[in-house]
């Protein structure tokens, strides 16, 4: 028979779970003190765990007495050493409260370590990621590198195909010189015998108009080409020191507001008749902002639509004019009277002419604002002086000392599907070929690709 464990054994074994279950409190507590493998370990605390857990185990062993085997003997060898164990606790008793704090301190020492160990991570965890983002900026720097490399490319390939082009139509007509030359001269005296005095005279017209074509087409090409030398001159600046900034530029003198639309751009009648346009656009709304009215051809026409409009321009004389015809109009910044509208209070914004007169820093700004001022389904309409036009550069754009820069069709329309305008359409309008007559004689796939519309129209709605 088995003989039955004593009081003291299971004191032992009550004090080992005790211990063990301490020991699985810290690691759970402290799990980067045992993790191994990891990116950042910091200091190795598990001596002083390992030394904190066997002080404990002796704190918790004290006033325990050595286990015996059973019997009358072992009974009063231990009744003698409880005895004195509790006569001495007045003498033990500072020991006791001493051990303890001096685990407390222990406690408190491991839990500092374990937070600065954190830290470190923390701090290692971040220099690490700022060297990935210096990592991203020269990459980013070698991309725009390489970016600005192909654009200059590009460019000089366009030049080049622009001046072959040139050479080839100088030479063709020069061919076409040389044989005239030749009939006119009587170097054919067969030919010449069968033409009567009608015939010559339409040759000579024909002579006449071939060379203003000649003459026009070659001053637009050397317009185009100068605007493409400069653009690439600033290309292979770009990674130069940039110079300083010239002081502001002397204010410009007063224009006649009256007379100088109605010579520039037309009559009021001929500039009506082109906005009859956008009436479908504008005809299903109930409250139409025209940015920039001018002389009031668009508010006329909402008007006449039965259309509630009103406009808003920063010229006096513009404002008076439309105020003399009955309409909506005052003198105000733009970006001023969109931010003081309620947003989603406009459900169509009109704006011709205009967009190329603002810094192009500030054309994103004006298309948010209109964007927010918009109810769900509004119309937004911006016309504009159309660069992918060459005749544009050649006359009409450089008539107007207040632009600043041309806006090509598919920045607009980005801007516009950044700020929530969907179902983006692009229409060309003025056809050069109605103000240039001799583009007529251009091969039409190439009137159509470098000199469209002098115009064009952006038209979207807010989704």
């Amino acid at each position: 028979m088995a003989p039955e464990p004593n009081n003291d054994s299971l004191k032992t074994e009550e004090l080992a779970e005790l211990v063990r279950a301490i020991r699985e409190r810290v690691r759970a507590r402290h799990p980067s003190a045992s993790e191994g493998g990891a990116p950042f370990a910091g200091a190795d605390l598990m001596p002083l765990a390992h030394a904190r857990d066997a002080a404990e185990a002796k704190v918790a062993a004290i006033g325990s007495v050595n286990p015996r085997r059973g019997g009358p003997l072992n009974a009063l060898i231990q009744a003698a050493k409880r005895a004195v164990a509790r006569g001495l606790d007045w003498f033990v008793r500072d020991q006791v409260v001493f051990n303890r704090e001096v685990m407390a301190c222990v406690e408190a020492t491991l839990d500092a370590l374990n937070e600065m160990n954190r830290q470190l991570a923390i701090t290692v965890e971040l220099q690490r990621e700022v060297q990935e983002l210096k990592d991203i900026r020269a990459h980013w720097a070698q991309w725009r590198t390489e970016w600005e490399t192909k654009v200059a490319h590009n460019e000089m390939r366009f030049l080049r195909s622009v001046a072959d082009l040139q050479g080839a139509f100088q030479h063709r007509v020069t061919l076409m010189e040389n044989n005239f030359r030749d009939v006119v001269k009587g170097q054919h005296s067969d030919y010449l015998g069968a033409l009567d005095r009608t015939t010559v005279e339409v040759q000579k017209r024909l002579w006449s108009d071939l060379q203003l074509v000649r003459a026009e087409f070659e001053r637009l090409i050397h317009a185009e080409l100068s605007v493409i030398r400069q653009r690439l001159a600033h290309v292979y600046r770009a990674g130069a020191p940039q110079a300083p900034e010239p002081s502001a530029a002397q204010p410009l003198p007063p224009l006649d507001f009256g007379c100088f639309p109605e010579r520039f751009r037309g009559p009021e009648e001929h500039v009506k008749s082109g906005q009859k346009f956008y009436l479908s656009y504008f005809a299903p709304c109930k409250e139409v902002l025209d940015i920039g009215c001018g002389r009031g051809e668009f508010l006329e026409l909402m008007r006449e639509a039965g259309v509630p409009a009103r406009g808003i321009d920063l010229n006096p004389e513009s404002v008076d004019l439309c105020r003399s015809k009955g309409l909506e109009a005052e003198v105000a910044d733009l970006f001023a009277y969109l931010d003081g509208l309620e947003d989603g209070s406009l459900d169509g914004i009109f704006s011709a002419q205009v967009v190329e007169h603002l810094p192009p820093d500030r054309v994103p700004e004006m298309i948010r604002l209109a964007a927010r001022k918009l109810a769900r389904g509004g119309v937004l309409a911006i016309e504009t002086p159309n660069p992918a036009c060459l005749a544009i550069f050649a006359t009409h754009f450089y008539l107007d000392p207040t632009h600043t820069r041309p806006v090509p069709s598919a920045l607009l329309a980005f801007y516009m599907q950044e700020c929530g305008i969907g179902n983006v359409e692009r229409h060309d309008l003025s056809p050069a070929v109605e103000s240039f007559p001799s583009l007529a004689g251009l091969p039409e796939e190439f009137r159509n690709t470098f000199f469209g519309g002098l115009d064009y129209a952006i038209i979207g709605r807010k989704s």
